[in-house]
């Protein structure tokens, strides 16, 4: 269906891909894998047409063709879905699908036709999108839906789909493979771009291995398994498991009694939720998206407005309930966001700029009376962050934005541990990073419990926040509904209570 051939591409000093060649037969589910920075996404969006290959061929149907640009790529049938999804939130599924390739004429836009025609579309590969929804109204796994009926829309025949279940529940990553094999069985090609070894199992028919640009391996998915891939992509054995001894608990570090967050709305995303948080433990909030565990962290970190709270926050027997988020880290609360993007990180902002937010004001990254920030106290210390948490480029001066998912959640978790907390919250940890910096970012949060930290961690993979986890809160519909043993629960019970189906 596609082939790339000695695809080379170079951006300033970095060789992103070296003789790169893929082969991806029709009627397939393709997976590219390998670690962030490897690769896999400049190489497809080459495909695309997205960027231009310094050297080397593309072939569609065993045909070379100019790909400049992706209209170039449309009109040969290749779509793409990028990780970060490319929607006008305040218009509607219909609206967003069209755009660009409007139907009817200049003088009249024919919405009602398009309508029609997505709502086939929808039905034929069930989609269950609403042409007339508004986009800012959809879940994230209806927005997806949404991106994936565009290509379709545009007659694609080979999708490539850039993380697509970085930020999809386990229920949705269900019901998106179940879509994508009925676009198999319908002759449609499809690419992912992914880190999830378990899903490229579970989910394609052949794997492309990428490391450092290159292209290190491509196998049958039936011919191999996790170990090796993970081999492939790091270059070295990979822990697949968290090792981590015995907790070493102390006294209670955060107290929360009965809190409350009620939006603008009316309707409350939290209520009355109560636990505590001690210092060398993790406890762990499992839960499917949306169930409240966004405004429990916030809520701890002070960006809920006091107008929407209610309920008691306490650390070490202080009340913080009323404290705004910069005095919050001032007392020893660090937090990483699970939305780095938007919680962050300022994109446009360097390395080492990024390094210091929230912590500007201190005197030791101050010069001249405290007046002004000094330069060579924020190099040193973004240097050290990059060092200590393998951030790559190694090279301050950058913009965020240049840096793969992976890197900016290693950048932000080595600024909020270098505040050394007292009690950390963290949310989503690892979402969007590939094996090995999986690998790290677990062996960091053990090593912070160990030190007597209090952890309290979200995370949307279930796996993750049972292996890391000293003890496992259950939350559904903005209720604590279960207290559970993670070395004990099956996956199954926890399942059931994250689906409000069991108390316990």
């Amino acid at each position: 269906m596609i082939e790339l051939r000695n695809i080379t591409k170079r951006f300033g000093s970095v060789l992103a891909n070296d003789n790169v060649n893929i082969v991806v037969k029709p009627g397939t589910i393709h997976a590219i894998v390998g670690e962030n920075g490897a690769g896999k996404s400049t190489a497809m969006r080459i495909a695309y047409g997205f960027y231009k290959a310094d050297s080397g061929e593309i072939l569609i149907d065993g045909q070379v063709q100019n790909i400049a640009t992706p209209h170039d790529a449309i009109a040969l049938g290749v779509g793409m879905v990028h990780q970060h999804f490319m929607l006008v939130e305040t218009m509607t599924v219909a609206e967003n699908i069209v755009l660009g390739a409007e139907p009817g004429n200049s003088a009249a836009l024919d919405l009602a036709k398009a309508a029609s025609d997505i709502q086939k579309l929808s039905e034929e590969f069930k989609l269950a999108v609403n042409p007339n929804a508004v986009v800012e109204h959809l879940s994230v796994g209806q927005q997806q839906r949404v991106e994936l009926l565009k290509a379709l829309y545009r007659h694609a025949r080979l999708l490539i789909l850039d993380e697509p279940t970085a930020v999809l529940t386990p229920q949705e990553v269900e019901e998106f493979f179940a879509i994508l094999r009925r676009m198999r069985e319908q002759g449609k090609t499809v690419v992912i771009i992914t880190h999830k070894l378990s899903e490229v199992l579970a989910i394609s028919d052949e794997v492309t291995v990428m490391r450092d640009g290159r292209v290190v391996g491509q196998v049958q998915t039936k011919d191999t398994n996790l170990a090796e891939l993970a081999r492939l992509m790091v270059g070295r054995e990979v822990l697949l498991r968290v090792e981590k001894p015995d907790a070493d608990i102390g006294v209670t570090e955060l107290t929360v009694r009965n809190l409350t967050v009620t939006h603008a709305d009316g309707n409350k995303r939290l209520d009355g939720v109560s636990f505590e948080v001690r210092k060398g433990e993790i406890l762990g909030i499992a839960g499917v998206e949306g169930n409240g565990q966004t405004e429990l962290i916030e809520a701890l970190a002070g960006l809920v407005p006091a107008s929407q709270l209610s309920g008691e926050m306490r650390l070490e027997g202080r009340d913080v309930t009323r404290l705004d988020a910069r005095t919050r880290r001032e007392i020893g609360i660090a937090h990483i966001p699970e939305d780095r993007h938007r919680r962050g990180l300022l994109l446009d902002f360097s390395l080492s700029e990024n390094s210091i937010l929230g912590v500007h004001h201190r005197r030791s990254l101050l010069s001249y009376a405290g007046v002004f920030l000094n330069d060579q106290a924020i190099r040193k210390r973004a240097d050290q962050i990059i060092a200590d948490f393998d951030v790559r480029p190694a090279n301050q001066e950058l913009p965020a934005r240049a840096l793969s998912g992976g890197n900016q959640q290693k950048l932000i978790i080595g600024r909020e541990f270098d505040l050394r907390p007292k009690l950390l919250l963290v949310s989503q940890p690892t979402r969007g990073v590939d094996i090995g910096a999986i690998e790290f970012i677990h062996r960091k949060l053990v090593a912070l419990r160990d030190d007597g930290c209090a952890v309290l961690l979200i995370s949307a993979e279930l796996e993750e926040v049972t292996a890391l986890s000293d003890r496992l809160l259950i939350i559904h519909e903005g209720k604590i509904v279960g207290d559970v043993d993670p070395k004990v629960a099956t996956i199954e019970e926890i399942g059931l209570l994250m689906t409000g189906s069991a108390k316990h």
